[in-house]
């Protein structure tokens, strides 16, 4: 089998590297799973790097979600498309591991399934969990064109709420529109006066993933009490806002990290929100546009090409092909 490792932490693109040892026979109630697809999140790299909220023990498999295939064992049919166990190390050729660890999902885009664990649960809690919006409310986000971003945009529409989305670049504009957005606007210093022109009316929620002056800004944007919610930091810098904007407006601010969520969710919880998740995938009501397939034998170029930002989707690593 093929994996994917890194025993440093550091750049990806010079930290990851490929390497073959002989399938792991399997135990009593354990399965073979033949990987299909795996998405390349912000997260894992940031992970790789060190600097992410959990540091795996090295050396470490890289990869935390992906889509796979039953071909061996007993527990589900062969043929079974499964989710793959969370954090399990899923840039690998094969995953062998419980039965139970795997969660079963009807046929369909296996590349859209296969990204189902992570960003949309994130967009979905997110916009769900903080404020009750309702129909005609104005939100905003950063790092619009992002996975999670994506998810907002479509999300939002369904819902009726009216989303201002905020971009580091022009390029990213087409995008968004394609997906949806009616206001996407650039980032930068005059952002607030461009928002309140945009929507003649103040957010009541604000989700952002790029930190830095980005935060305060979106801050900005805020009725009294509104909510600011972070769960990012693609500027990599400190977030930053004004006193008086934290004081005079009231702004509540929050963090968002799903792993802290699937700590104190309920099992019901978790399976009933997945299950909506699964529906509107398979319905195409949420979707992500895809970039590039990479092979595991491409793991260093498939990182810096995530990495560098400017890209028209989401990168996925096809590790027995596409």
């Amino acid at each position: 089998m093929k994996k994917v490792i890194y025993e440093n932490f550091g750049n990806p693109v010079e930290v990851l590297k490929m390497i073959e040892e002989d399938p792991k026979p399997l135990a009593e109630g354990e399965l073979r799973v033949e990987v299909l697809r795996s998405p390349i999140n912000p997260s894992d790299l940031i992970q790789i790097a060190g600097n992410y909220g959990v540091r795996p023990q090295l050396p470490a498999v890289a990869g935390n979600e992906g889509l796979g295939r039953v071909v061996e064992g007993d527990g589900l049919p062969i043929g079974q498309l499964v989710l793959l166990p969370v954090g399990q190390g899923t840039w690998v050729s094969e995953v062998v591991a419980p039965a139970a660890h795997f969660t079963p999902l009807p046929e369909g885009d296996l590349d859209q399934l296969s990204m189902l664990l992570v960003n949309p649960a994130t967009a979905w809690l997110m916009l769900t969990e903080f404020m009750d919006l309702k129909e005609g409310d104005w939100m905003i986000q950063s790092a619009a064109n992002s996975g999670v971003g994506g998810y907002l945009v479509q999300l939002c529409k369904a819902r009726g709420i009216n989303l201002i989305n905020v971009v580091r670049r022009e390029s990213a504009i087409p995008g968004l529109e394609k997906l949806g957005a009616a206001h996407v606007l650039v980032d930068g210093p005059d952002l607030p006066k461009r928002v309140k022109q945009a929507a003649g009316a103040p957010m009541k929620l604000a989700l952002d993933a790029v930190a830095g002056e980005t935060f305060g800004r979106l801050g900005e944007t805020l009725e009294r009490g509104g909510t600011l919610v972070n769960y990012g930091a693609m500027s990599l810098e400190p977030a930053a806002m004004q006193a008086g904007t934290l004081i005079f407006r009231d702004i509540r601010v929050r963090g968002f990290w799903l792993v802290n969520w699937f700590e104190r969710a309920s099992k019901e919880e978790r399976m009933a929100t997945y299950a909506k998740l699964t529906e509107m995938v398979l319905k195409g009501e949420l979707y992500a546009p895809i970039d590039r397939h990479f092979g595991l034998d491409e793991i260093q170029e498939a990182a810096g090409y995530t990495w560098q930002g400017a890209r028209t989707g989401k990168v996925l690593v096809a590790p027995n092909g596409v």
